[in-house]
């Protein structure tokens, strides 16, 4: 494998441009040989408010990765966010063309194809089609149809849909910070290239992806993904409750937040419980006292709340999740979500990192659920790179075969 092949994941949250920049290594992982990451403006719930904010914000995580790694990055695979994304899981049927009745790439493009066939509001678009499941014949469970015998495709597929602005605003921004975009990848499936295994997709798994203003929710089951739902909340609930239960100001509840807060109880000792902290009300002149005991009654209620949320849509499906519920994104950090959701989904729970067998380097940098987005997304790029290394001998080959047989052509 070539060492020269490099990848760059650029991960533009609510609150934060993450970016990390991977190279491929012979033990099969991706080296992180750089990362850099900037405070965001100009994005609400996923969306670009400014595209002049957001192309500020990735120049800025942007020149801190290529400080780090040492290279100039010229494109990057970038994450979509926001609520309006919808998922639905569609099934489409076609023949099995050919005398031999052998299944081709050709046959598998109509199924999914005609699975994805919908009507669609003005301006939206299909943005991913995830394929679940194969059935020939009316043999189901089959993941590689391909070079298989039968007369009957039938493809099952899970198709996300969203208005097209969005994509193509998010787009325009990274390119006013100079950089072309190489592919396009939905936040939560981009998290799960970090932290989800083969297993957790084989015997099925909650992805909860939790950021500042958006919680998106996956479901693997069978090696596939089944449903994919996106909230309109995130972390950020947590510190507007703060602020407003302690009338204190939004930064100064999120420094309380990310320091002192907690939303299960059972995790303060008695020490903790008694402990207090200095908190500075907006109007006031001097601080007044706070104990962690009622700074964790304020947070708990709304960490219940969101996991019951995200719980019983998690339920719509059939898919068991016999791996549990894994939390990731900065919105996991917050001490005693992952308790919460144990209780909530009734299910083993964990905080979702990227994982040490898929990446090398400098790793032990970005080791966070904060990162596993960013990671992803370079994973995939690099995927996509060996993919056209690997096509790209072939490809010239079949086209000087094209060539010569169509120079043939004008001598018949």
């Amino acid at each position: 494998m070539s060492k020269e092949l490099q990848s760059v994941g650029l991960d533009i949250g609510t609150s934060r441009v993450r970016c990390i920049v991977g190279e491929s290594s012979d033990d099969g992982r991706m080296n992180i040989v750089g990362f850099g990451s900037a405070e965001t403006k100009g994005m609400r719930r996923g969306i670009v408010t400014s595209t002049e904010a957001v192309a500020d914000a990735v120049r800025r995580a942007v020149s801190e990765a290529e400080r780090s790694s040492g290279t100039e990055l010229g494109s990057a695979t970038v994450n979509l966010s926001g609520e309006h994304f919808l998922g639905e899981n569609k099934a489409g049927v076609v023949a099995v063309a050919g005398s031999d009745k052998e299944i081709t790439e050709d046959d598998i493009d109509r199924a999914i194809d005609s699975a994805s066939a919908m009507p669609l509001q003005p301006g939206w678009e299909v943005v991913d089609r995830l394929p679940q499941e194969f059935i020939i014949d009316g043999q189901d469970g089959i993941t590689e149809p391909l070079g298989m015998l039968g007369s009957r495709l039938e493809a099952r597929v899970h198709v996300i849909v969203s208005p097209g602005a969005g994509r193509q605003n998010l787009i325009k921004a990274v390119g006013k910070a100079g950089l072309d975009v190489e592919r396009t990848l939905l936040e939560p499936l981009a998290a799960g290239e970090s932290c989800v295994t083969d297993d957790d997709r084989e015997y099925g798994c909650a992805l909860v992806n939790m950021g500042a203003e958006i919680t998106s929710l996956v479901i693997f089951s069978r090696g596939a993904v089944q449903q994919i739902t996106v909230f309109p909340f995130g972390s950020t609930h947590f510190t507007k409750d703060i602020a407003v239960g302690l009338r204190v100001s939004i930064p100064h509840a999120n420094r309380i937040k990310h320091d002192f807060g907690c939303v299960a109880g059972e995790l303060l000792s008695p020490d903790e419980r008694a402990e207090v902290i200095e908190i500075m009300p907006v109007g006031r002149s001097e601080p007044r006292g706070l104990s962690k005991e009622i700074l964790c009654d304020i947070m708990q209620p709304r960490a219940i709340e969101l996991m019951q949320h995200i719980a019983r849509d998690a339920r719509r499906t059939s898919a068991q999740i016999s791996s549990g519920v894994i939390l990731t994104g900065g919105g996991s950090l917050v001490r005693g979500l992952c308790e919460v959701a144990e209780q909530v989904f009734d299910a083993p729970t964990r905080l979702g990192y990227p994982d040490e067998e898929h990446f090398g380097g400098l790793i032990d940098e970005v080791r966070s659920p904060s990162w596993t987005t960013a990671c992803g997304l370079a994973r995939v790029s690099l995927t996509d790179a060996e993919r056209r290394e690997n096509s790209g001998g072939r490809s010239a080959v079949r086209r000087m075969s094209e060539w010569i047989e169509g120079f043939r052509e004008k001598f018949r």
